[in-house]
């Protein structure tokens, strides 16, 4: 282990553009069980009386809005995962100019509240509510301590999360901003995910760099693809890298 971690660090030390794209699996390594995975797809039917695919709309929020918010403060905003030792090893390689930009699917912001600074969120931000009506933002607190229906204090419409639900296009200048970085990079790192996710699939198409490393948690039979896999969660690799300072105190 200790000289493929000695490989990757040389790698990392010489790139011209490093981007990572950060999946499902630093949520679970941060103690998110998820919402649609096996028993937690199950255990959520059970107690809500609708699966995860059908509430986690913007047709659900539209029309059932108590129902929603039951579900949304209770499954998402009530587990949110804590920011990780990876996210702490990520902000120092940004600072010591080692990380050029982080893509993440994660909606709990974990890079930032890590320290990194040049973030896409594809999904958004549980941080970044708004009124539909009047704009009005609100944040994360505002909708997690509401009693029924967070309504906007400034015209009584109901909040709308920051978030991209299921089915939902994700914004095309957000898009165009992560192919450009992607497409930019020399070295590409998949932490929390791998080749055949279904978040990352059609970006990674556009990385033409030379390193392709995934540390994950889970493998896939495309892993082959890549030229370093370390399978494990990524809190455990990237601390051995030995940038900086790892310990787990968030920056907010």
């Amino acid at each position: 282990m200790e000289e493929r971690i000695a490989t990757l660090r040389r790698i990392l030390d010489g790139s011209t553009y490093t981007v990572a794209l950060c999946g499902s699996g630093m949520m679970e390594e941060g103690g998110f069980a998820g919402i649609k995975g096996g028993d937690r797809a199950y255990e959520i039917e059970q107690k809500y009386g609708y699966s995860t695919e059908e509430i986690f709309t913007s047709g659900f929020y539209t029309a059932r809005p108590m129902q929603f918010f039951d579900f949304y403060r209770e499954e998402m905003l009530k587990n949110i995962p804590e920011a990780t030792e990876s996210g702490t090893v990520m902000a120092q390689m940004e600072r010591d100019g080692k990380l050029q930009c982080v893509i993440s699917s994660n909606i709990f912001e974990q890079g930032r509240r890590a320290g990194c600074r040049n973030m896409i969120y594809l999904h958004g931000s549980i941080y970044r509510n708004y009124c539909p009506k009047c704009g009005r933002e609100y944040p994360m607190e505002y909708l997690r301590d509401a009693k029924g229906i967070p309504a906007c204090e400034s015209c009584g419409f109901p909040v709308r999360p920051g978030v991209y639900l299921f089915g939902e296009m994700v914004d095309s200048a957000m898009i165009s901003r992560a192919v450009d970085e992607i497409s930019k990079a020399d070295v590409l790192l998949l932490l929390g995910t791998n080749l055949h996710s279904e978040v990352f699939g059609n970006y990674i198409k556009y990385f033409g760099g030379r390193y392709l490393i995934i540390i994950h948690k889970h493998s896939h039979y495309m892993d082959d693809i890549a030229d370093m896999v370390f399978l494990d969660h990524p809190r455990r690799i990237l601390p051995l890298l030995g940038y900086g300072d790892t310990g787990e105190k968030e920056c907010e």
